[in-house]
């Protein structure tokens, strides 16, 4: 019998990768979707600007989550003491570049809403300390309710993935609208006004 001849197709072993075998396996493939993951992460950091956006959440024409707590300046927060005028909820964090832009933008609507009674706000600290945080509103200004220790609970009843994010509640106690990255005193105000129909937030 005539020997076989030789083809042009390459040797099938000669593509072959090799894979770790054994205990190792697992780690390499967790080791890979890690790095995936993490450079997904990375280039959604790259394009963002830090502007305000809206955001879909499960929690719009919901009752808001409770929100119960000790206030930096030792008083305490209820929110569902807050029917009857709105309420801007806002996840910050102190080391956060868009957090720091916003506040000049938070203080000026507080300023202008919360003698009137027509809006107030509540700032919530998002994995931060209670000294970093007290230290920020002394520096920084803002004389509403803060709320500093045991907060992780109400990062995950509104679903916080990142700071800033921001939710509006109506004087209904109903959640209206969520925003993620730095809200301005106009955002606020523009969809106060969508929201009744009216040219004001009053």
């Amino acid at each position: 019998m005539a020997a076989s001849q030789p083809t042009d197709s390459p040797d099938a072993s000669a593509v072959e990768v090799e894979l770790p075998t054994g205990p190792s396996r697992p780690a390499f493939f967790m080791a890979v979707a890690a790095g995936i993951i993490l450079v997904v992460f990375i280039a959604i950091l790259a394009t963002s600007d830090g502007e305000a956006g809206f955001a879909r959440s499960p929690l719009i024409s919901k009752p808001a989550p409770l929100i119960l707590g000790d206030s930096i300046d030792g008083s305490t927060f209820d929110l569902d003491a807050e029917r009857g005028r709105w309420v801007v909820v806002n996840f910050f964090s102190t080391t956060c570049v868009p957090c720091i832009e916003e506040h000049p933008e938070l203080v000026a609507f507080d300023e202008e809403y919360s003698a009137s009674g027509d809006a107030s706000v509540v700032s919530i600290a998002f994995s931060d300390t209670s000294t970093n945080v007290r230290d920020f509103f002394a520096t920084n200004g803002g004389d509403w309710a803060v709320l500093a220790e045991d907060t992780g609970r109400y990062a995950i009843s509104y679903g916080v993935a990142a700071v800033p994010e921001t939710y509006l509640v109506a004087p209904s106690g109903i959640v209206t609208s969520k925003f993620i990255g730095g809200v301005t005193k106009v955002d606020i105000e523009s969809e106060i006004a969508r929201l009744t129909g009216s040219a004001a937030a009053s």
